[in-house]
């Protein structure tokens, strides 16, 4: 029988501690082996002790999480879940986090003191467990931010409503590893891209639209929340608003629009599965499908839709995706038209576009 995953966790609240033990040792693979009351505490056990796994909260005295997580990704000593706030503010924390090396992160669904945070116990076991898998290689590679070239005003264009066939569709899905993982791809899509985007990240609400701005003061296309009635134009991202399901309508006029709809009810609100057929059906053999990092096969019985249907399809590569879950079973179910390390995904979608397949 193999050893249990040693988890050390780490939060100012010593009730947010005994329910995160509590939660994680239900769990028989789990152990925590200690806790821990702040940053400090938490780099002196991580030292000492060695976990496989930290789960470290933000908001904390003497030392908070961010300081925390940038010694411990420094010193290569396990991987971090980070616990935040499902606030703006927490957001923006998060993704720096992220950008610094964190696993992955999970929103204390009651903020600070969760007295709810039973919600996130199947989550929060997954991540761990996925963690323990992780390579410091990917975990550390730093995101190349480049400056836009064009300044793209993030305001939806119908002034090219009447190109409906003229125009293709590119899909994104991604989940667990994602918000580092994209800036390997949308900064390089170029800002007259002759196509729209649609990128699904599993994301909470009160997420998306600040990793929207993010993205989109990176990119050259324009990236924007999903609206309800947005019009779909060429050159333009639409993320898929947290909560919802991002989908599309053809209206009277030969226009695309975007609808939010909270059904089918699905382990994730949004969905990639839901958003790429309903991106099939509307654009059939001019789509695109790209499926990257993330666990679970979320995307993946799409995909293989997309290139039945004529489409074409790229699955992102067990080099480079932080977890190897959703690519990996496009792959397995015949999803995949070709198979690429995530820096190679923007020129693979720029010469379908152009070129078609």
């Amino acid at each position: 029988m193999s050893s249990k995953i040693k988890v050390l966790v780490v939060d100012d609240s010593a009730l947010m501690r005994k329910k995160i033990k509590q939660m994680l040792e239900s769990d028989p693979e789990i152990e925590v082996i200690a806790t821990a009351r702040d940053g400090e505490d938490g780099v002196e056990k991580a030292r000492k002790l060695k976990p496989d796994v930290i789960t470290l909260d933000i908001n904390m005295p003497v030392m908070d999480g961010i300081t925390a997580l940038k010694i411990i990704v420094e010193e290569e000593i396990c991987p971090v879940i980070m616990l935040s706030s499902l606030t703006q503010e927490g957001a923006e924390i998060t993704f720096e986090a992220l950008q610094l090396g964190a696993f992955d992160y999970i929103p204390k669904p009651g903020g600070t003191i969760s007295l709810d945070i039973e919600r996130i116990k199947n989550d929060l076991i997954a991540k761990v467990k996925e963690a323990v898998k992780s390579s410091y290689r990917k975990l550390k590679r730093k995101i190349s931010f480049r400056k836009r070239k064009i300044k793209v005003k993030p305001a939806v264009s119908v002034s090219r409503r009447e190109a409906l066939v003229d125009y293709k569709a590119v899909c994104i899905g991604i989940s667990t590893g994602g918000p580092k993982t994209i800036f390997d791809v949308l900064p390089y899509l170029p800002a007259d891209l002759n196509a729209a985007v649609f990128l699904v990240q599993h994301m909470p609400p009160g997420f998306t639209r600040t990793f929207a701005e993010r993205l989109n003061k990176h990119s050259e296309i324009t990236v924007k929340e999903a609206d309800a009635g947005d019009i779909v134009s060429p050159g333009i991202c639409f993320l898929g608003k947290g909560g919802y399901h991002l989908t599309l309508l053809r209206k009277l006029r030969k226009e695309i629009a975007i609808r939010l709809t909270t059904r089918p009810k699905h382990l994730f609100m949004p969905s990639v599965d839901v958003m790429m057929e309903s991106v099939l059906s509307v654009f059939g053999s001019n789509t695109v499908g790209v499926l990257m990092t993330g666990m679970g096969d979320d995307g993946a019985r799409a995909m293989v839709k997309i290139r039945q249907a004529g489409g074409y399809t790229i699955a992102e590569s067990e080099e480079t995706a932080i977890v190897f879950g959703m690519p990996k079973e496009a792959i397995r179910m015949g999803g995949a038209d070709i198979v690429l390390p995530s820096y190679e995904i923007a020129d693979e979608i720029i010469k379908r576009v152009n070129e078609g397949w």
